[in-house]
């Protein structure tokens, strides 16, 4: 049974740092709240987690790239995914709607149960 973060597969590095594009999203949104509003001000979370965003975003977009290739993404999905990484958690709602449209490959794949095929019984004769 595969893990659906399998870092083997496209799908899986894909939803891994879509998910946490997302998590240094929020921590960012936290340094931030913490530089700006909070008690203490204090600079290290933006320090902190303005890095970690900045190398995890270009990770996410080079992984979305990988995974358009490798899934045949239309340009209106390319544009969704690319988008999806500015708008915070975003990249979380992308990989949902993904996920549900099939976008990451077959749903229910092979970590997926499994999918037999029942040949049809013998054809009901209609009713008359």
């Amino acid at each position: 049974m595969t893990s659906t973060f399998d870092l083997r597969s496209t799908a899986g590095r894909f939803r891994l740092v879509a998910l946490a594009e997302a998590v240094s999203w929020v921590g960012l949104l936290v340094g931030m709240y913490f530089k700006y509003l909070g008690t203490p001000r204090t600079e290290i979370g933006v320090k902190v987690f303005g890095m970690a965003h900045g190398l995890i975003f270009i990770a996410f977009v080079i992984t979305a790239l990988l995974a358009g290739r490798a899934f045949g993404w239309g340009a209106i999905t390319w544009l969704l995914a690319l988008l999806a990484s500015i708008v915070p958690l975003g990249s979380v709602i992308f990989l949902i709607w993904a996920d549900r449209t099939a976008r990451l490959g077959v749903v229910g794949g092979p970590a997926g149960p499994a999918r037999v095929a029942v040949p049809a019984a013998h054809p009901v004769p209609e009713a008359t």
